[in-house]
């Protein structure tokens, strides 16, 4: 993923296909403790020294990277590098333990303190390709992994290779401003190979070591 830093408005629309998972006074309460759940959030920080300074708004999603060390301290491959290269998670397999929220750097996981709740009129609109994660799992963004895996069976059905348009996250597909690229890193042709290749392209935290995956464009150059 490339996420141009000069067109992000910082409007947040991706937080409706990536919404908070509690909702009303319940997710109020949650809120107030720092334990809402958000596949991507806004992190806002400060660049320069006073008086020189200039405020910045950075979209955050899991970073899915190449070193991931998450993976490497979870006890029951409950969190794992899929073939695409994704960091995929198997929420029904995690046991609590709260290790990979504690490895990971980015800070992009999520304990589930408490059993989802929805309002009666919200349950019909819940996404039927994403199962509901129960009370004690860890959870992140995937990346909209079930997507991919409509996408596959898609192109086996009518017999051809995954093409780029086949596989979109939704975060990508609902940002207004077209801030956010998505695609095969690998290809040399695509346009987030070519885009992470750019002067402007940079990675959070790349001293770490962990290979992130999420590549930014900066803003003014």
């Amino acid at each position: 993923m490339v996420i141009d830093l000069d067109k992000c408005s910082g409007c947040q629309t991706w937080s409706l296909p990536a919404m908070q998972k509690t909702c009303g006074d319940h997710w109020t309460r949650k809120s107030a403790k720092g334990r809402t759940i958000s596949w991507i959030e806004l992190i806002p920080y400060i660049e320069g020294e006073y008086p020189h300074i200039k405020a910045r708004l950075l979209p955050r999603p899991c970073m899915h990277c190449d070193h991931p060390p998450c993976t490497k301290v979870c006890p029951v491959n409950a969190t794992y590098k899929n073939e695409e290269g994704l960091v995929a998670q198997i929420n029904h397999r995690c046991i609590g333990c709260r290790y990979c929220t504690t490895a990971c750097p980015y800070t992009v996981k999520y304990f589930n303190w408490y059993t989802p709740q929805w309002p009666k009129e919200m349950k019909g609109s819940l996404n039927r390709d994403v199962s509901i994660r129960t009370k004690g799992v860890v959870e992140k963004c995937s990346f909209c992994s079930h997507r991919l895996l409509k996408a596959r069976e898609k192109v086996k059905a009518e017999g051809r290779d995954l093409l780029p348009e086949d596989y979109i996250p939704a975060c990508v597909q609902a940002c207004p401003s077209g801030a956010m690229y998505f695609g095969d890193l690998n290809d040399p042709f695509s346009a987030v190979s070519s885009l992470s290749r750019e002067r402007r392209a940079f990675r959070l935290m790349e001293d770490l070591g962990t290979e992130p995956k999420v590549y930014y464009l900066s803003e003014g150059m």
